[in-house]
């Protein structure tokens, strides 16, 4: 001891140098509301991440006009963020999407007793933009799937999962979650939890089930052996034997795309194509909602713009007079 008096250390400081700031009434509310989300109502990962990240835009914003309270918030400042997020590019869905989210967080506070205004009961969502999903013509698809993969237990899994994203129309996250034990495959059916944790049945035949047998039979067994701890229950393994990413899954599809010269390739144009050419081929809407697991008929109807289309091309190319 050198016998100088030494001053009692502050509070431990980040890399910057500077004590975190405290969160302000404002993004409490937020944490509350996201927390609520995630606990009593069971969101999804993805859908949590996507309103976080809205709600994150949201209370920045605020703090950026000096709103720190709850109470302080005008319908004019959320009129405001809306305009601010279309004049830097963002679509219709992505900018009612946040709205949503908004809306949501005052409704919840002002239940909860946290607020006594609801500033977004009046604010209209944005018109959808009238963009049609891009899918593969028959020739395409076909091109794609019949395409020689690797015989490798990696490229016989490559194949199993774009049969099945084409021959289900499953969306990506529903593929990567299924388990071996949502198999039907005896009865033609794949158990699938889409959004909201809902399940549906799928029906699975023709070349989807026969590229998905033939990767269970060798190849996910093999690939099973390269886990480290217990075997997955998932149906579709990475190298280490574990279950595959969503990022992985769309790099597959991309570089399957590329092979064929069909560019920027994703799972969700397989889903498109899915949906489109079962219109075409005569399929019930109603039943083509169930299968693809959209709450509302009209999410599933936009397809049939697409097959009219894709007539009217037909016809304009084919009519002497048109």
């Amino acid at each position: 001891m050198d016998g100088r008096t030494h001053a009692p250390r502050g509070p431990r400081r980040g890399r910057e140098g500077a004590s975190p700031a405290p969160r302000t009434p404002l993004e409490r509310c937020r944490d509350e509301y996201l927390g609520h989300l995630a606990v009593e109502r069971g969101l999804s990962r993805n859908t949590l991440d996507a309103y976080r990240r809205d709600l994150n835009a949201y209370v920045s914003y605020l703090s950026e006009r000096g709103i720190d309270e709850v109470d302080a918030v005008a319908r004019r400042d959320i009129e405001d963020f809306i305009a601010a997020r279309r004049e830097a590019g963002y679509a219709s869905s992505s900018i009612n999407r946040t709205l949503s989210a908004v809306k949501g967080m005052h409704r919840f506070l002002m239940r909860e007793g946290m607020s006594e205004t609801h500033p977004t009961a009046g604010v209209r969502y944005a018109r959808k933009d009238d963009r049609l999903p891009e899918y593969l013509t028959i020739e395409q698809a076909t091109a794609l799937l019949d395409q020689p993969f690797p015989q490798t237990d990696a490229g016989v899994r490559d194949h199993a999962i774009l049969e099945v994203l084409y021959g289900c129309g499953v969306r990506v996250s529903e593929l990567t979650g299924l388990d071996v034990g949502d198999l039907y495959l005896d009865d033609e059916f794949l158990r699938v939890t889409g959004k909201g944790s809902k399940e549906r049945l799928v029906p699975i035949s023709g070349t989807a089930e026969s590229a998905l047998r033939s990767y269970l039979a060798d190849a996910r067994r093999s690939l099973a052996a390269h886990a480290r701890s217990g075997v997955s229950a998932a149906v579709f393994l990475n190298a280490r034997g574990g279950r595959i990413s969503r990022q992985s899954v769309h790099t597959i599809v991309e570089r399957a795309g590329r092979t064929v010269g069909i560019e920027g390739l994703h799972p969700h144009i397989l889903r498109h194509s899915f949906a489109t050419h079962m219109l075409a081929g005569g399929a019930d809407l109603r039943v083509l909602q169930e299968i693809l697991g959209h709450a509302s008929i009209s999410t599933t109807q936009v397809y049939t713009h697409v097959d009219r289309t894709q007539l009217r091309e037909v016809y304009l190319a084919a009519h002497p007079r048109a």
